[in-house]
């Protein structure tokens, strides 16, 4: 068994096809599925059951593939390990990053930051629910993540640093029923008002959909929507209400880059809620069991800023 025989394995598995999995891989589809049978061969099983219409995995292939990404995950670990020997002028970074973030700096300068010290790194930045990113940190897909997740709903197995909160508020549209409030229990919302939420699997989706257990409501007809932006933008429009944290529609580094809820668009309203529970938590994950050199100093770089924000708001 190859380590390149795994890396079409886990190309085709992701893809369920051989041809899109050869050209993300750069070779003929021909040698990509000769690779493919060489390795079904040392292996002594099929790992995938092919069709004229569809390509699936079999139950060898499902147990192969986790594994399959975590020993590539720890050669990638080893060759970083190496490049740390001559200080981190070579390596890569995978980095999950979630779009809400509750934290007192800005993400962006920390990784203006990272890349001034590390030059040589090469940096890969992915987007998605905190769910997902927090799987691909367990499965090595992923070196480190920030999500929208509370210290309760880490996976375990990952280790964390929380990072910062922040209380969920309503948007209504201006001539809402409820827009004239300041304070609101989600109870208080109609069933046949649309709630627009964000997409599943989220850190705030899973938050938003907790709030209204609590206030023994249910969220009624909603449609989700996967940029935090567009959701407080349809909300201002009279699309339909939303649940959001406070920091992405005011404050440094909100979304919409407002300084004070008057600012809201179209006259929107943004109203409090009553759940003191109701908070958007952020936090860092990683596997200190197997953490590249690249993504410890990454921590150090957010560790840096944690403690100037810590500095800050205690003067």
């Amino acid at each position: 068994m190859e380590l390149r025989h795994l890396k079409y394995f886990l190309a085709v598995a992701e893809s369920r096809n051989f041809t899109q999995a050869a050209a993300r891989c750069y070779v003929a589809q021909s040698a990509l599925s000769q690779q493919i049978a060489r390795l079904e061969k040392d292996v002594g099983v099929p790992l995938f059951s092919r069709t004229s219409r569809s390509v699936r995995l079999t139950a060898a292939g499902e147990l192969l593939e986790p594994m399959a990404r975590r020993l590539l995950a720890d050669v990638d670990n080893a060759q970083a390990a190496l490049d740390a020997l001559a200080g981190l002028r070579r390596g890569r970074l995978r980095l999950g990053l979630v779009q809400a973030m509750t934290v007192s700096f800005d993400m962006v300068e920390v990784l203006a930051e990272y890349r001034a010290r590390h030059p040589g790194i090469d940096l890969h930045v992915t987007n998605a629910p905190s769910s997902a990113m927090a799987a691909a940190v367990i499965s090595g897909a992923l070196d480190i993540a920030v999500v929208g997740l509370g210290s309760r709903h880490v996976p375990p197995g990952l280790d964390h640093r929380a990072l910062g909160s922040d209380p969920l508020v309503l948007l209504v549209p201006r001539d809402h029923l409820l827009a004239d409030r300041t304070t609101i229990s989600l109870a208080d919302l109609p069933e046949s008002h649309p709630l627009i939420q964000f997409s599943q699997g989220s850190g705030l989706r899973h938050q938003v959909e907790a709030a209204f257990t609590r206030a023994g409501a249910t969220a009624g007809r909603h449609f989700e929507v996967g940029q935090i932006h567009d959701m407080v933008r349809l909300a201002s429009r009279g699309v339909g209400v939303t649940v959001v944290p406070r920091s992405s529609v005011v404050g440094p580094g909100s979304l919409l880059g407002l300084e004070a809820a008057d600012d809201l668009p179209h006259g929107a309203r943004m109203l409090r809620l009553a759940d003191r529970e109701a908070v958007h938590h952020t936090c860092v994950v990683y596997d200190g069991t197997r953490l590249a050199p690249a993504a410890a100093a990454f921590l150090d770089v957010l560790g840096s800023y944690e403690q100037t924000s810590i500095g800050l708001s205690d003067r």
